[in-house]
């Protein structure tokens, strides 16, 4: 659950920081951050 609301939280303030992205950039930004929160849940062991 941390993982996620980590993951939540880079996902809202990508779209507070640059809120001209396009949609498409949204989408990328997330699966990137999904990527990256499954990284940090195999390493950390949450």
């Amino acid at each position: 659950m941390k993982i996620f609301i980590i993951w939540l939280v880079l996902v809202i303030a990508w779209n507070f920081g640059y809120p001209k992205a396009s949609p498409l950039e949204d989408v990328i930004v997330a699966v990137i951050l999904s990527f990256l929160s499954i990284i940090l849940k195999k390493y950390l062991k949450i």
